[in-house]
Parts: C-alpha cells; structure tokens; sequence
C-alpha cells in the first residue's frame, strides 16, 4: 500500500492533469482575462474554485456516487449545465459580432464575475466525476477522515492555483493586445466551443 505521501502526491497529480487541460472553464477564465484584464478574471476565477471545492466536498464525503445514481438529478443538472454553457456561448457570440466597445462594457460589470463563475462550475456535474476518479488514484475504504480532507484542500488549492495562473497568464500585455487585434475572430472560436459542449452535456442527459 502507498504511504500517505505517495497517496497524496498522486491525487494531486491526477487532479492537476485534469485541472490544467482546456475545458470550459479553462476558456472562460482565458478569454476573461485578455478581454477584461486581470481584476475581472481572478474574481471569475475565484468563483470557479468555489464551485470545483463544492464537488470536492460531495466527491469526499460519498455524495459523489449517490449523485451519479440519481438519475432524475443528474439529468436536470446536465440540463442546467448545458443550458449555461450555451447561455455562454450566446454571449461571446453577441461579442464577436460586435465591431468595438465590447472589452469597454464588460469592464463595468466586475460584481458579476464570481457568481459568473461559480454558476459554470456549480452547473458541470462532470466536476464530481472528475474530483472521484483523482481522490481514487490514492484513497481506498479503509482510508482515514484526515487523508481525505487533506487529499480534498490540496486539489482545492491546485484548482485555485490553475485558475489564477490563467488569469495571471492571459492578462498580461502582450495577450491582451493580441486579444485586442483578434477579438471578433477568438470570441466567436469560444462561442463554437461552449457551443458544443452545452450540446454534448444536453446530449448526454437526454440519451442516458
């Protein structure tokens, strides 16, 4: 069996791997932070970890295969997420269809980012799925209550890391001013994309 370093050490490296790959929320912080700076992205962030350590505490605490076993809930919720995403999708399509002004109207609305973000990861029921199989990669039954809640505040931690560091990343100068210069071109690439994962998740709810 691994010691408790070695359990630890990989849960938090599967829950990196999956953090850091493109997703959603990956992209929406990204494009958050070219189109409206750093300040506006971190709130996006902040909210995003919020949400992701919600479905750490239900993958942690056994709620994680109840909620897979529920079929009516999970569907609803699959439902919910890819009637946001698409929600999201409208709005950067809108952006990219708009000549200028648009980084100038989105800079106003700063209250807005975190509940922003929080409803994205809250509404993304493949959050707990992928918070389950990191916390498997090291923790078996007879693991005790403290490793788990240390398993679950390091992938936090790591999920607050790599959400910050986009928004850190893709704020800086040169991002921004190649976001400016591409604006209509990178908005509406992000509208196709949370395009087609609000489809596939609605997808998925209705043929399960």
């Amino acid at each position: 069996m691994m010691g408790a370093v070695e359990s630890l050490l990989a849960i938090a490296a599967a829950f990196f791997i999956v953090a850091v790959s493109p997703g959603p929320a990956n992209i929406a912080v990204a494009t958050a932070a070219m189109h409206s700076g750093r300040r506006p992205a971190l709130l996006f962030g902040l909210g995003l970890s919020v949400g992701l350590a919600f479905w750490g505490v239900v993958a942690a605490t056994g709620l994680g295969v109840m909620l897979q076993n529920t079929t009516t809930f999970l569907t609803l919720l699959k439902l919910l997420g890819g009637a946001y995403l698409i929600w999201l999708a409208v709005q950067s399509g809108r952006s990219a269809a708009r000549k200028s002004g648009a980084a100038e109207e989105i800079t106003t609305k700063h209250g807005r980012w975190f509940r922003r973000g929080l409803l994205l990861n809250l509404s993304n029921p493949k959050a707990v799925v992928a918070w389950m199989a990191a916390l498997s990669m090291g923790l078996g039954q007879e693991t005790d209550v403290s490793a788990v809640a240390a398993a679950t505040l390091v992938c936090m931690g790591l999920g607050f890391a790599n959400y910050a560091g986009y928004a850190l990343i893709f704020s800086l100068p040169g991002f921004m001013a190649g976001y400016r210069r591409l604006r209509r071109w990178i908005d509406g690439a992000v509208a196709g994309l949370f395009a087609l994962a609000g489809f596939g998740l609605i997808r998925s709810a209705l043929t399960r």
